[in-house]
């Protein structure tokens, strides 16, 4: 039979591979049966049962740190040197000059079509907030939340400098435009200036006023001075800021001496902050130099911080743009290429977590679950161990949206052609 050829209506997968951690059972991979009703729910078994033959179930993905509106502008807008400041020029360039409210439509509306074929249910994306981009892009992400209500759960989270941070001028209106909107964070990136912890205190205010969730992207460098994570931490506990709060990539944690970087953890810690590590981006742009071969991976401390009890996730980060040239927010690649990259085998069995309940955790977005009554959202590998599913992109996959399986025909590059041409 064909793997992709289930029938339809109440089965039971009989002989399916189950990470024992989804179960909360003890172990690593476990041999199970998994069974789903008419309405698409997870049931007690069925009369008709399909043999799996060991296949490997997963609920759907959470993807829970992307850039869709920056994502599929590699071929009109290409990184010249492949560095961190190549990608912010090059971005900020095409921003300037292409990015209308028909072309970040079509280029995100382009991203979540090919994240929904590999298997993700819910994700957050960060969005260029320079006005009068905060508004232009703000309002097709309204769009596009409500168009793709049911099938992917979308969050939105400002994307701007901490240089622009201010009480009393266009940030605040960015802020306003962020709480008016469904599913809204205030977001800021954090470097190393003079005023740094009253633009902190003025953007936790911001962000109290509005009961808004915070998410961070800090310290994607490998100067091991730079340590604003430790300064978010230590504002979190000074104001006793109540809504989540998210950091992404703190890539110098790798290279500060380390009693340094144990106390920033212990810090973040006690602040309760989740982290959101991306691997694939990190790995791309830092310790990059023309002709020379990189010494460092640039991922984050995802061991210590799981040691300290801190919620780690793992996550896409931008596709084919400056930022990183590749991807197609497929989160089995996501998953897969942290493994590698940070050594995930043989420290744990429960790395499954950090893109399903872990940014489900992060963000409020439903807990992926195999508990009877979820939501028959399931992705099936024909993979029957962690090292035949860390071997192929696995595109025969079939992926279940309340029991029923979707189409998976992912979309055509060419569709962007007409955008792709420079300005």
């Amino acid at each position: 039979m064909d793997f992709r050829a289930l029938p339809s209506g109440p089965i039971t997968l009989k002989n399916v591979t189950i990470p024992a951690c989804l179960l909360d059972l003890p172990g690593d991979l476990i041999r199970t049966d998994i069974s789903f009703d008419a309405d698409g729910f997870i049931s007690p078994a069925t009369p008709l049962a399909v043999e799996m033959n060991g296949a490997m179930v997963l609920p759907c993905f959470i993807d829970m740190h992307t850039h869709i509106d920056k994502g599929h502008i590699w071929r009109r807008a290409p990184n010249p040197d492949g560095t961190f400041m190549g990608a912010l020029t090059t971005v900020g360039d095409d921003r300037v000059a292409n990015w209308s409210a028909e072309d970040v439509y079509r280029r995100a509306d382009f991203a979540l079509r090919c994240a929904y074929v590999h298997g993700t249910r819910a994700l957050r994306t960060h969005l260029d907030a320079i006005p009068p981009q905060d508004e232009i892009s703000f309002e097709v992400f309204s769009a596009l939340r409500s168009q793709w209500a049911g099938r992917i759960d979308l969050q939105a989270a400002c994307l701007i400098g901490c240089d622009r941070m201010d009480l009393d001028g266009e940030f605040v209106k960015t802020a306003d435009i962020v709480a008016a909107t469904e599913g809204g964070v205030l977001g800021m990136v954090t470097y190393l200036i003079e005023d740094l912890q009253t633009r902190l205190d003025g953007f936790f205010k911001l962000a109290a006023d509005r009961g808004l969730a915070a998410d961070f992207h800090a310290d994607e460098t490998m100067d091991p001075t730079v340590n604003t994570l430790k300064e978010i931490a230590q504002t979190v506990i000074d104001t006793g800021f109540e809504p989540p709060v998210t950091v992404g990539h703190t890539c110098s944690l790798s290279t500060m001496p380390e009693d340094e970087a144990m106390a920033t953890l212990d810090l973040v810690a006690k602040a309760g902050i989740n982290v959101v590590s991306l691997p694939m981006c990190n790995l791309y742009l830092q310790d990059r130099h023309a002709h020379r071969t990189p010494r460092n991976r640039g991922i984050t401390l995802v061991h210590e911080m799981k040691t300290r009890g801190i919620n780690v996730s793992f996550a896409s980060d931008n596709t084919r743009d400056p930022f990183y040239a590749y991807g197609d927010l497929d989160m089995l690649e996501v998953l897969r290429e942290a493994t590698r990259i940070g050594h995930l085998d043989h420290t744990g069995t429960d790395w499954v977590k950090t893109v399903l309940t872990n940014p489900a955790q992060t963000c409020g977005f439903d807990a992926p679950s195999l508990a009877p009554g979820a939501p028959a959202d399931l992705v099936i590998f024909k993979a029957r161990s962690w090292t035949e599913l860390f071997s192929r992109p696995h595109s025969d996959r079939i992926v279940l949206r309340k029991g029923h399986a979707i189409q998976r025909r992912l979309p055509d590059y060419s569709e962007l052609d007409d955008l792709m041409e420079p300005s």
